[in-house]
């Protein structure tokens, strides 16, 4: 089950009024406003956004040919998950953005994605 994804942003503040203002019309709201010194040594500070108990997640897992995604659609497939998109050209992203969707066992959105100008074929 995921229950978090961590981003590395440049600039926090920009960042934070950034997703409020666009994660609004979504419904999705900030969450959590955690400084990092209350944790372990070297603790990031986190600054966190959800909704709906925060299920709106969609991973996109990079894969470095169309067999992978392939492959990781099948596993996925066999192991419980939710046709969400089977393999093949996402043309209306670009003809050479190769993906298969599904959603895991609890309903998160995850993709397999080649791109062919990120990765030889």
């Amino acid at each position: 089950m995921l229950d978090h994804i961590f981003l590395s942003v440049s600039d926090v503040p920009r960042a934070v009024r950034f997703y409020e203002q666009v994660l609004a019309p979504l419904g999705v709201t900030a969450r959590l406003d955690y400084d990092g010194k209350d944790g372990p040594p070297g603790h990031p500070d986190l600054k966190g956004f959800g909704a709906n108990g925060g299920r709106a997640v969609h991973v996109g897992f990079v894969a470095n040919s169309k067999a992978e995604v392939d492959a990781a659609y099948a596993a996925a497939m066999d192991h419980g998950a939710v046709d969400n998109g089977a393999p093949g050209a996402r043309l209306h992203y670009d003809p050479d953005y190769y993906a298969a969707n599904v959603l895991d066992p609890d309903g998160y959105s995850l993709e397999f994605v080649c791109k062919k100008w990120q990765h030889a074929q």
